[in-house]
C-alpha cells in the first residue's frame, strides 16, 4: 500500500490496521454493558410509542415528588391510586433500570432513579389519562 502525500510519515498500512482493530475493540467494549443488541429493558417494562409501559401496554408514570433518587414518596392512599410497578427478588436490574425498596418493604422498578407507577384510571393499553395530573405526574419516557 503506498503512502499518500497527505499522510504523516509514521502512517502506513500496519498502523491503519492496528488503529482499526483498536477502534473495533473499544467499540465492542463500549457495547458490552448494553448486551450487544439485547435490550437492557427489564421484562416488566416495554417501550411503546416513545413511552414506557408495563408488559401489558399500560402507561408508566413518574412522580415529581420523588425527589430523592431511588426513594418513593408515594405511599398509602397515593400508592392505592398510583400502584408501584412491582419487582420481585428474581428480577435483575440492568442499564437505566434499578429496583428500589419501598417504605413497606416491597420492591419497585425505577428508571434513571425515578420510581415507576401505574394509574388506576387507565383502563386500556395506550391510555395515558394520568399524564400531567396535578402537574406532578408524567408519562415516563426513555
Amino acid at each position: 500500500m503506498s503512502q499518500s502525500a497527505t499522510s504523516p510519515k509514521w502512517f502506513n498500512s500496519r498502523t491503519a490496521m492496528a488503529g482499526a482493530a483498536l477502534l473495533a475493540a473499544l467499540g465492542l467494549a463500549g457495547c458490552s454493558g448494553m448486551g450487544m443488541g439485547a435490550s437492557s429493558t427489564p421484562s416488566a417494562v416495554k417501550v411503546t410509542n416513545g413511552t414506557l409501559t408495563d408488559q401489558h401496554g399500560m402507561a408508566l408514570y413518574t412522580f415529581d415528588r420523588d425527589a430523592t433518587a431511588g426513594k418513593s414518596a408515594c405511599n398509602g392512599k397515593c400508592a392505592e391510586n398510583w400502584p408501584p410497578l412491582a419487582a420481585n427478588d428474581a428480577d435483575k436490574p440492568s442499564g437505566d433500570y434499578t429496583i428500589i425498596t419501598r417504605d413497606d418493604g416491597k420492591k419497585q422498578w425505577a428508571y434513571r432513579g425515578k420510581p415507576l407507577y401505574l394509574w388506576t384510571k387507565d383502563k386500556m393499553p395506550g391510555d395515558q389519562t394520568g399524564d400531567g395530573f396535578m402537574n406532578v405526574w408524567h408519562v415516563a419516557k426513555p
